[in-house]
């Protein structure tokens, strides 16, 4: 592998687009392929960051010039690029999910154990600094024995109906990275409780999904995991974790633009509203995703969420879903 890591990204919509700034912004990486069937956008973020332009993903595999491939394409995408990267001796970081069915997810699974090139997937909330520090400090013990943890995640709006369309349902498309997150805390979970509800929006609905959840999760060693979503919030993006152990518990409070609050004679501690969007809140965290990817294909150890991990928050996806349907505990 040359001094700088070569990267091609595939997929130049909105989270391709902070991808590539991630690239960018990354010391060591290079960005050498830019790859979308819609050629314009894959033009617009190769004149911004560099790279080569093609609207066909086998380009950037025979070109030789990657050494790893960000994958930001749609979810129907994802298997069928994650295996060409593994034929192409290339390593993978793909968005969530690998895909909505899992037995797609299984068609490739042994492939991918086996693979000798890394794939990681973009679960890019284990490296949040307020998510990350508190699961280390709950490994070390600082709380005890971890009994139960709370995981609430609100977006601002829901998406336009076109996207909860095709988005697979909101515990694939939203909760599953709470999966993620409550597997980042407690691997093994062996049961699965969903309740979902329609408490505002028609459209949402109108698709056969759900706009509020709460799931609730038992691990092995009978810690509980609460999670919380909706699909708004008044207030901004609401992301929060609380971790109750036997000695103490460890709380991440939601992130504002300024830590400065005003006292008055009708409002005390009142501050900003929490930032408005995923993509501000999560800035530091697509960046350290990155980073800690390249640094491990480098030192040749696995440090990110692995295709193991992607197919087990798709198996709670799935369970969730079953829950919420039936009404019975998976």
């Amino acid at each position: 592998m040359t001094q700088n890591v070569r990267i091609g990204l595939i997929g130049t919509g909105r989270i391709g687009q902070v991808h590539a700034a991630s690239i960018a912004d990354t010391k060591g990486a290079e960005l050498t392929w830019v790859c979308d069937v819609f050629v314009e956008g894959a033009e617009k973020v190769a004149a911004e960051f560099g790279g080569k332009v093609t609207a066909d993903p086998a380009e950037v595999f025979a070109s030789g010039e990657v050494d790893v491939v960000v994958i930001a394409s749609p979810t129907n995408t994802h298997v069928e690029l994650i295996n060409a990267a593994i034929d192409a001796g290339v390593h993978a970081l793909c968005e969530k999910p690998i895909d909505l069915d899992i037995t797609r997810v299984d068609g490739l699974r042994e492939k991918a154990s086996s693979a000798k090139t890394q794939i990681a997937l973009g679960f890019n909330r284990r490296f949040d600094p307020q998510f990350e520090e508190i699961q280390n400090r709950v490994a070390a013990g600082e709380i005890g024995t971890l009994e139960q943890l709370t995981i609430i995640s609100r977006d601002p709006a829901p998406a336009p109906q076109a996207y909860i369309a095709v988005s697979g349902g909101i515990f694939r498309d939203m909760t599953i990275h709470d999966f993620d997150m409550a597997r980042y805390f407690v691997p093994n979970i062996v049961e699965v409780t969903a309740v979902g509800a329609n408490s505002f929006s028609d459209y949402i609905k109108e698709e056969g999904d759900f706009d509020s959840v709460v799931v609730t999760l038992r691990g092995e060693n009978n810690e509980l995991v609460n999670i919380i979503n909706s699909r708004h919030s008044s207030y901004g993006y609401d992301q929060r974790l609380e971790a109750f152990g036997s000695d103490g518990m460890l709380y991440a409070q939601n992130v504002g633009p300024t830590t400065v609050q005003k006292y008055s004679a009708i409002e005390s501690e009142a501050r900003k509203p929490y930032l408005d969007f995923f993509l501000e809140r999560y800035a530091v965290a697509y960046r350290r995703e990155l980073a800690v990817f390249l640094d491990g294909i480098r030192e040749g150890k696995t440090t990110n969420p692995t295709f193991e991990d992607g197919r087990a928050a798709l198996v709670l996806a799935d369970a969730a879903i079953e829950s919420a349907r039936t009404g019975k505990t998976v």
